[in-house]
């Protein structure tokens, strides 16, 4: 048997059906070229011809798009994506604030604002000052008022004492809104009650570091203020980082802080120009009102429930400070572990448990 060479006509008879035009989207006719076709077989289309023309070539995927399950959403309402800048953390803390101000609010209250106002009336009592001013008017010599070591020790024992105990408080109040704050945004209920039993349940933990913060951040400031900004700053993300990863909050907060310095430091720099005007402001106006009821505002029953009610209002007045405080670290520390790896809001909800 001798080779045959190849036809150079196609292999379809007269009124037999012809290849399969994708073009046409049709079968062609017997013996006749189809339209982009070449006969006989080159390969395919060469490089830029063909039905569709040259297409441009695209280096990466577009922006603000993320491979599914890779862990980012451009929309997530908790998670800043890389890349969204400060527009995305304040819509953040907006969104969270729009949908849990109902919970927070009373959980603010009942945690940071109430027991704020009674150590400021416990300490308003028993300030000495009033009878140092007194003894010191009517007194000929520059020796200090009697008993004024023992006054001003137990002074000091109150208000720090005092302290302590609040911040137990203030860490049920932390964990609950952390919580509420997550669930809410996961698409889960958080209701009041739930909030204060978790709150309750990880307040101790949460206490006991952030007293250790405390203490570093007072050292810091005795070595002339400066040292104990900066372990303010670099300390920041110690209290979500133990109720989302529970191990090393100290250690991991100062990691965010150098890892992303700028972002970060302009984060809860905007934080703490909310709480220095928001605390400031009632401060200096708790100040103004109980003088007005005299050096000794409990030597009267009608002057007392005067400094009483103004303690009370001006304490109300820095709710939005507390609030304002509260939902800024926890987008802050949201947005630090998505520069860390991909997370979402329904990941750190897990995390919380």
């Amino acid at each position: 048997m001798t080779d045959q060479p190849p036809s150079s006509t196609p292999p379809y008879g007269p009124g037999e059906p012809g290849p399969y035009d994708p073009t046409q989207g049709a079968w062609g006719p017997a013996g006749q070229p189809q339209q982009g076709w070449v006969f006989p077989p080159t390969g395919g289309y060469p490089p830029g011809a063909g039905p569709y023309g040259p297409q441009p070539w695209h280096p990466g995927p577009p922006v603000n798009w993320y491979p599914p399950g890779y862990g980012y959403d451009p929309n997530d309402p908790l998670v800043t994506p890389p890349g969204a800048g400060l527009a995305g953390w304040f819509s953040r803390c907006r969104g969270s604030l729009r949908r849990g101000w109902r919970q927070l609010v009373p959980i603010m209250l009942l945690t940071q604002v109430l027991p704020a106002a009674v150590l400021s009336v416990i300490s308003l009592g028993l300030d000495p000052s009033a009878n140092w001013a007194a003894e010191a008017e009517t007194s000929t010599t520059a020796a200090l008022p009697d008993n004024f070591a023992v006054e001003l020790v137990g002074l000091l024992v109150v208000l720090i004492g005092g302290s302590v105990l609040v911040g137990l408080l203030q860490a049920v109040g932390w964990a609950a809104g952390s919580w509420v704050i997550t669930q809410q945004a996961a698409g889960q209920p958080g209701s009041l009650d739930s909030a204060l039993r978790y709150g309750i349940r990880r307040a101790l933990g949460l206490w006991g570091w952030t007293l250790l913060v405390s203490l570093l951040i007072g050292i810091g400031v005795c070595f002339c203020v400066l040292p104990g900004i900066y372990l303010a700053f670099a300390l920041s993300m110690a209290g979500p980082v133990y109720l989302f990863e529970r191990h090393n909050p100290i250690g991991r907060s100062f990691r965010m802080f150098h890892d992303r310095l700028g972002l970060l430091l302009g984060r809860v720099a905007l934080v703490a120009l909310a709480v220095i005007v928001g605390t400031l402001i009632p401060g200096a106006l708790e100040g103004v009102g109980t003088s007005a009821f005299g050096t000794d505002p409990f030597a009267s029953p009608d002057s007392a429930v005067g400094a009483v009610v103004v303690i009370g209002i001006t304490a109300v007045l820095a709710l939005p400070a507390h609030i304002a405080q509260m939902i800024g670290l926890l987008v802050t520390y949201a947005e630090q572990r998505a520069h860390e790896a991909p997370v979402n809001t329904p990941g750190l909800a897990a995390e919380l448990g």
